[in-house]
């Protein structure tokens, strides 16, 4: 099958699509720290999983800013329109698993988060591949000039995404989001904070 470079209005229309997944994703995170302002008696904090919220936040509006490089793609095809939504879509059930419809079952947020935590590192884990399969579809010359800090540095939040999976301490958990919020804060400041 035939593929063609797309008109201006036809990239405007993919990124819609994908805009309005990214932006249900920041809506849920949004409105679930607006709970801990509403109810601050019911809803109690905890460390980990507020880190974790502020990751997918930063996570969530940096990929909608280095996703503006899509106006350079030449060549759209309908597997990577649906990889596109399907990147997106990662991100908006992590997002939900971070703030559930109902709590009434569970006795904090520390409670849920670890009643969860297997469905939440898993599709973490699988965010971490998907973002480097994105990285090489943007060819081998982007991928490079990324480093070799790229593939470590996703490979690394990988296996310890899947680590934590099974893992109970919460020193951990600590550790681990705190590290990788770090390294995200880092990672934007140096490699994405003009478009390009």
């Amino acid at each position: 099958m035939e593929t063609t470079v797309p008109e201006p209005e036809q990239v405007f229309h993919i990124r819609t699509i994908l805009a309005v997944v990214m932006g249900l994703s920041i809506t849920r995170l949004l409105a679930g720290l607006a709970r801990f302002v509403q109810h601050p008696s019911r809803e109690n904090v905890y460390l980990v999983h507020l880190g974790w919220v502020v990751f997918l936040l930063t996570a969530v509006i940096h990929f909608w800013w280095f996703e503006f490089a899509m106006v350079h793609v030449e060549l759209w095809t309908f597997e990577l329109y649906c990889f596109l939504f399907c990147y997106t879509a990662i991100f908006f059930f992590i997002c939900s698993i971070l703030f559930p419809d109902r709590m009434d079952e569970y006795a904090g947020f520390k409670d849920y988060f670890h009643s969860r935590q297997k469905w939440f590192y898993g599709l973490l884990a699988s965010l971490f591949v998907v973002d480097v399969i994105d990285t090489l579809w943007k060819g081998t010359q982007h991928f490079q000039a990324l480093g070799l800090e790229y593939p470590i540095r996703q490979g690394l939040m990988f296996v310890f995404a899947i680590i934590a999976m099974f893992v109970t301490n919460q020193r951990f958990h600590l550790a681990f989001v705190v590290v990788v919020l770090v390294a995200q804060v880092s990672w934007i400041l140096r490699y994405f904070q003009f478009l390009s």
